[in-house]
């Protein structure tokens, strides 16, 4: 072998074990990650190039609404397509599509992770017999936010635990349509996870279910128009104009800006609206229980985490899993705390998060563990059901029915038919889905 020859060879081999040390210590690898496009999540990408520096893995990151990540992400896991290593899912995937194989179980999590510190309701409701298939980056439960100032000036006090009927009388007290302030802002957007989830909860609080114990479709019965009539007639009164268009980014927005006196929705908004850089009503701001109706003995509260799952299609399942670690342990909420305060780190997701003094001081923080704690699953509704779920139904067929319900709602709120169309149609599409599956 000539000398140039033998130099090249051995160029070539150090290259060869460079790049495999590379690859060893996670340089070189890059997983793609799709998220939705709420303010954790960005928050989450701003702090990915500490990860990256730690572990020479890299992050390319896929953000969505609500609704254009459940399709993604359901069509990408459906077909094994392989776009995503880290999928952001939530409690009604999570058990389903553990249960196909279709996610990477998180069994083999390290010791300092500690698992045992996730809140028992994320826990179970991101398992599918016994076994976690998605670690929580935030859980939350639903809640009444409320401008103090208003209530006041409107000479109300917002009771810790208030009924449908003081909600809506408060929206009449706080609404001002000439100044662009509305009394109440809620979800009307088409969607299971958006208006469909929203909707749901508070036919829950009026005693209304999706099936009785038989699958058998539940809208012709009077909770439902009872339900359905409540929302739209306060909505029409009080809300803002396109409501139907509103989801948790417009309300959110809405609120921020001033427009809003009440918005009912998820407690992790909590650290956005008070939060001074974002809000203008930052330091007006109080919290309540979700409502429920006179009389009925369910809150219109759900319970859900945003987490962070591997599908099983994916080539990169072990830096997969570095990222989950980093992203939902107790090192990233301190790592958010020292650099945002303790009011801005995610919440909901482990139990050390409320047992820290520095954390249970901030103003909504017990609420919250309160709402989820108060938030059952397994008893959702009044009367008896055969499903698991609060603002969704734990079986596969829910999303498209589900998301089929809400766009007839919508056009309800729309004006562009009646309630009365919108429940028949609602019952029939239901009913004829039901029955194609088997049920």
């Amino acid at each position: 072998m000539s000398s140039k020859t033998f130099i090249r060879a051995t160029s070539a081999l150090a290259l060869c074990l460079t790049a495999s040390a590379a690859l060893a210590d996670g340089h070189g690898t890059t997983i793609t990650i799709a998220t939705v496009n709420n303010g954790d999540m960005i928050r989450m990408q701003g702090y990915t190039d500490q990860f990256t520096e730690e572990t020479g893995i890299a992050v390319e990151w896929v953000t969505l609404e609500e609704n254009v990540l459940r399709q993604r992400v359901t069509t990408d896991i459906t077909t094994n397509g392989g776009q995503f290593d880290i999928m952001t899912i939530g409690m009604y995937e999570t058990p389903i599509w553990g249960a196909n194989g279709w996610l990477v179980p998180l069994d083999n999590l390290s010791e300092e992770y500690n698992v045992d510190d996730i809140l028992p309701a994320m826990r179970a409701g991101l398992s599918h017999d016994g076994t976690l298939y998605a670690a929580p980056f935030y859980g939350e439960s639903s809640m009444v936010m409320y401008r103090t100032d208003l209530m006041e000036a409107a000479g109300l006090e917002m009771p810790h635990a208030p009924t449908w009927q003081f909600i809506r009388d408060a929206a009449a007290a706080m609404t001002d349509r000439d100044n662009e302030q509305y009394g109440i802002c809620l979800r009307g957007k088409p969607g299971w996870g958006e208006g469909g989830a929203f909707i749901t909860v508070t036919a829950n609080s009026f005693g209304a279910r999706w099936f009785d114990e038989d699958w058998n479709a539940q809208f012709d019965q009077p909770e439902w128009a009872e339900a359905l009539n409540f929302y739209v007639d306060m909505m029409n009164a009080y809300g803002p104009p396109g409501y139907e268009n509103n989801g948790f980014n417009e309300n959110l927005s809405l609120f921020q800006q001033g427009r809003c006196g009440m918005w009912i929705d998820a407690t992790v908004a909590a650290s956005f609206v008070t939060n001074p850089n974002d809000s203008s009503v930052a330091d007006s701001v109080g919290f309540a229980l979700a409502p429920n109706a006179e009389g009925v003995d369910r809150r219109s509260n759900w319970l859900w985490a945003w987490a962070l799952a591997i599908p099983a299609g994916t080539q990169q399942a072990d830096a997969a899993l570095q990222f989950i670690e980093w992203a939902t342990s107790a090192d990233y909420i301190e790592l958010v705390a020292e650099n945002e305060g303790w009011a801005n780190v995610p919440p909901g997701a482990r139990t050390s998060l409320y047992e820290n003094p520095n954390y249970i001081e901030v103003p909504f923080a017990q609420l919250t563990l309160d709402s989820i704690n108060a938030a059952d699953p397994t008893n959702p509704t009044v009367d008896p059901v055969p499903y698991v779920g609060i603002q969704f139904v734990a079986i596969p067929e829910f999303a498209g029915i589900a998301t089929e319900v809400s766009q007839e709602f919508s056009a309800a709120y729309a004006g562009q038919q009646s309630i009365e169309e919108a429940l028949a149609n609602a019952q029939a599409l239901t009913t004829d889905a039901m029955e194609a599956a088997g049920y």
